[in-house]
């Protein structure tokens, strides 16, 4: 099988027809007209490029002779229509739309015209694209950048002018550049998943300010960030707070928050200023990865070495420090002055063999990640000889950043730095948030490896049970659940709560505080009032059978005369919790548009507004993901032994939000939840209230656009599927294990592909590749289960060591994948078997498991190719049922096909 992205031929072309207009044409195009067709004829370029004006008079056999891959149309938009009918009849598989100011109606017309005949369409609104390497330039945001590693992708024109412009004064080049707008067909979204395949693209800049589709988003986001580093500007931040939410947490979290947990979740990182976004990517083209965030510092200068300090700690860094033995050996060989403890502070009179020393002494110590070298113009010594310093010894495996301070004096020494692509800045806060920014890479890359199971390995929860109390309060068209409902909807899925019982008048409650025993709290039970306490809803400690009776009475005459109109079903009595020495936590949920569900924790109690704490992850969590939640949450530093107190069970918080998880992923009417208070101590932890919003519809706007994928069409992010697991037997004795791959394969994969034959390998990956770059293994394991599956067969071998120890170890013997196709009806299949598992109905296993998952996810063919000298694939097909065709493309394959 062939890996060729579907969108080659629009960013790769090999051939391009021009849809332009002659000098009379509508005047309102014609300067966009004139750009492109001057970008375009600026530079040869590398593939064969016709222009063909519409409105002259031609037979339907001229435009037949006529054939490319992509078709540029920059025409006034009643032609447009007419252009993309001639794009389809010259067999054009791509078209880009040069245009702005197409509303939503016209572009959907555009859309229909280019999906019904399997056209991908870039456009309308958009300014185009730039490829340096294959010299085109079909655009009109100015020259043809310079080529580089970087890409850009741009959802605002001018924005995209703008960074070419200041690229080309920094030298910064690109691997592509993608302009985008409102209402264009190929989005962000299928833009990311070209570049993340792409290998010229060593790292991604975005600008965008919304997105369409959350899953492909996400799916796209994390396949690129997987692979490359991704940096994303978002303009367009909403303010925090929904004035129509009905529990805190709703009230607290704003879709800006909820962007930032969606880009931390995918991988990328996120920058808040254009200033930031070039600073981003000066580090990005130098092609350095950070490892950490440990960052070492060599200064001449005590003020900016303590400035660039001071915002290491700001930011959250580490501050990256000598150890002991290598300060030890540096020291004698740096001026008198030298100070090795927190800086590596040189003295005034340090010059360029000093800074050479400090520098190699940095590379090599391993408690430090990357380094930042600092200069002040200083009388004799030679700023241009420094700067060749870091030119001529850049260390290999760490970010080099560089903060040449002054004017004149230094600008010869920064246009070194500039020729040697070593990120330069001006003041040390912005070198240092520069490294800040990038190594944010690093810590989202733990967070984007997980993959949390659908359900945790914990007691099932009673999923009916919960659903039957949802039902039930929305057949009375209520969507706020009492604090009972809210309860059992936790109990059910083993979340300790409260015992809470309903008194319906005042002797009752007088009878069960007696027998909960004292002293217990009271409660309003009503589905009309969201905070309690604002209503004087709620009393505390109260200890004894006749203040209970008492309590009943004047509380739920308060209520009704603050609050005529809501419904009283009583009030709840319940047993205080344990509080002395407990901390008040709060669990929530939030549903944003367009991520769906969002889990936050962060401080409890009575205050939690004015508190704001909330830290918050995309579902599903696994017990990482929950301990990293926990930890973002202002909270946290009180749940260590504190004032006197023990630690907190961190196990328990994280069973909890692992419970949280589940109600989230198989409960998709949940709209919004408090869980607040939660009391956590050394015991563990127990919900004392809980208020539950929930909808009909509250995921109709995300699974609308995710049908298809079961009981998860509402999540941004699929669960592991952990149902399509199954154990086989192996012909000839022994078992094997079929289940999804995970991003921890990836090891196993790269043995499987390296024990390969040379044969096998060429016959599955079309390339005498001895093992897979980093970059395709990442792919291969990292996937989003959504759009595209990948079974592992694993089988568990029996080891001896030298010493005659025997163990076991786990052994990928076999993959099989699928990827939907653009039609997101049909897919394309991959089959790998280890050649010394061949023979033992492995292939068959696998080929038939991952049919059946695309079945199950609704598609309704299966097709790949394979080379025609490949007798024994071939024969596979045959006995599985699949239809052998030519591929008039490439007569070295054949075409497979199955109908599911």
């Amino acid at each position: 099988m062939m890996d060729k992205h579907y969108l080659t031929p629009l960013f790769a072309p090999s051939s391009i027809v021009v849809l332009s207009q002659d000098s009379e044409a509508d005047e309102a195009l014609l300067p966009q007209a004139r750009a492109l067709l001057q970008a375009l004829h600026a530079q040869p370029f590398t593939g064969m490029l016709t222009t063909l004006d519409i409105h002259t008079s031609g037979t339907l056999a001229d435009l037949a002779q006529t054939r490319a891959d992509l078709a540029i149309i920059a025409l006034p938009p009643q032609d447009v229509a007419t252009a993309l009918e001639v794009a389809v009849r010259i067999n054009c598989r791509t078209a880009l739309v040069l245009s702005h100011g197409i509303d939503a109606a016209q572009a959907a017309q555009w859309s229909r015209i280019a999906r019904r005949e399997g056209m991908h369409l870039l456009g309308p609104n958009s300014l185009g694209l730039q490829r340096p390497s294959l010299q085109l330039n079909a655009s009109a945001v100015g020259p043809l950048a310079r080529e580089g590693s970087l890409a850009l992708v741009c959802q605002s024109g001018a924005l995209t002018a703008s960074i070419l412009d200041w690229a080309s004064g920094n030298g910064v080049g690109f691997s592509s550049v993608v302009s985008l707008g409102p209402h264009t067909e190929v989005g962000i979204g299928e833009v990311l998943d070209f570049l993340a395949n792409d290998a010229r693209t060593q790292s991604i800049v975005v600008y965008m300010e919304g997105i369409r589709n959350a899953r492909r988003f996400m799916s796209a986001l994390r396949s690129a960030a997987h692979a490359k580093p991704v940096v994303v500007l978002k303009g367009g931040r909403k303010l925090s707070g929904n004035a129509a939410a009905q529990t805190h947490s709703g009230a607290i979290v704003g879709s800006d928050d909820v962007f930032d947990a969606a880009l931390r979740r995918a991988g990328a990182v996120r920058v808040r200023s254009f200033v930031e976004l070039f600073s981003a990517a000066k580090c990005l083209a130098s092609r350095y990865r950070p490892v950490g965030r440990r960052l070492g510092i060599i200064t001449n200068g005590g003020g900016p070495g303590v400035l660039a300090a001071d915002w290491v700690n700001e930011i959250g860094l580490e501050l990256g420090r000598l150890s002991p033995d290598a300060a030890a050996k540096l020291a004698p060989q740096l001026p008198a002055q030298a100070v090795l403890t927190d800086l590596i502070s040189l003295s005034d009179q340090a010059d360029a063999s000093h800074y050479q020393l400090a520098l190699e002494a940095a590379a090599r110590d391993r408690q430090i990640d990357g380094v930042l070298v600092i200069f002040s113009p200083k009388e004799d010594v030679d700023a241009l000889a420094v700067a060749n310093v870091l030119a001529g010894a850049r260390p290999a495996s760490k970010p080099l950043l560089a903060c040449w301070m002054g004017g004149a004096s230094v600008a010869e020494a920064r246009e070194v730095l500039h020729v040697a692509q070593i990120p330069s800045f001006r003041t040390p806060e912005a070198a240092v948030g520069a490294f800040g920014n990038i190594a944010s890479f690093y810590q989202n890359q733990q967070l984007l490896q997980q993959t949390p199971p659908s359900l945790t390995a914990m007691a099932k929860p009673d999923i009916e049970g919960a659903r039957l109390v949802i039902e039930s309060a929305l057949a009375e068209r209520r969507h706020v659940l009492t604090e009972m409902e809210s309860k059992t909807l936790l109990a059910a899925f083993h979340i300790p709560v409260t015992k809470t019982l309903l008194a319906r008048s005042a002797h009752e409650a007088m009878m069960i505080a007696t027998q909960l025993g004292f002293p217990v709290a009271l409660k309003i039970d009503s589905p009309d009032i969201s905070h309690k306490s604002d209503v004087g809803g709620v009393v505390l400690n109260v200890n004894s059978g006749a203040a209970a009776r008492d309590t009943y009475t004047d509380m739920v005459q308060h209520v009704a005369r603050v609050q005529p109109s809501a419904r009283i079903n009583g009030v709840t009595v319940q047993k205080m919790a344990r509080a002395r020495r407990g901390r008040e936590v709060c669990i929530g949920l939030v549903t944003d548009d367009p991520f769906g569900p969002v889990i936050t924790f962060g401080a409890g109690g009575t205050m939690i507004e004015l508190i704001d704490d909330r830290a918050m992850e995309l579902p599903p969590l696994n017990q990482f993901l929950a301990r990293r939640l926990i930890e973002r949450a202002r909270v946290a530093e009180t749940l260590g032994a504190w004032r006197g107190t023990r630690p907190v069970d961190l196990e328990t918080l994280e069973q909890v939000l692992l419970r949280v998880s589940e109600m989230v992923c198989a409960l998709p009417q949940l709209r919004e939840m408090d869980i607040n208070p939660i009391i956590a101590d050394e015991c563990g932890a127990v919900a004392v209230d809980a208020r539950i919003v929930i909808s009909e519809s509250a995921q109709s706007s995300l699974q609308s656009k995710n049908a298809g994928t079961g009981h998860y069409g509402h999540l941004a992010i699929l669960p592991y599927p952990a149902r399509y697991e199954q154990l086989w037997p192996l012909r000839g004795g022994g078992e094997y294990l079929v289940r999804p791959i995970r991003p921890d394969d990836a090891q196993m994969v790269q043995r499987l592909v390296k024990e390969l034959s040379p044969e096998s390998r060429y016959f599955r990956f079309v390339s005498r590749i001895a093992e897979l770059p980093a970059s395709m293994l990442a792919n291969f394991t990292l996937i989003d289960y959504d759009r595209e599956m990948a079974l592992a067969a694993v089988h568990r071998e029996r080891v001896v060591d030298e010493q005659g120890q025997v163990s076991h170890r786990d052994r990928i013997v076999g993959v099989s994948r699928y990827v939907t196709n653009p039609d997101q009806t049909s897919c394309e299949f991959a089959l790998l078997v280890a050649d010394d598992f061949n023979g033992k109905g492995l292939g068959s296993r696998l080929m038939l498991s991952i049919m059946d998952v695309a079945r199950d996810r609704g598609l309704s063919e299966i097709q790949g190719l394979v080379l025609a000298n490949n007798p024994n694939m071939l024969k596979l097909m045959r006995r599985l049922g699949f239809t052998v065709r030519a591929f008039e493309e490439d007569p070295e394959f054949r075409l497979v096909v199955h109908q599911l």
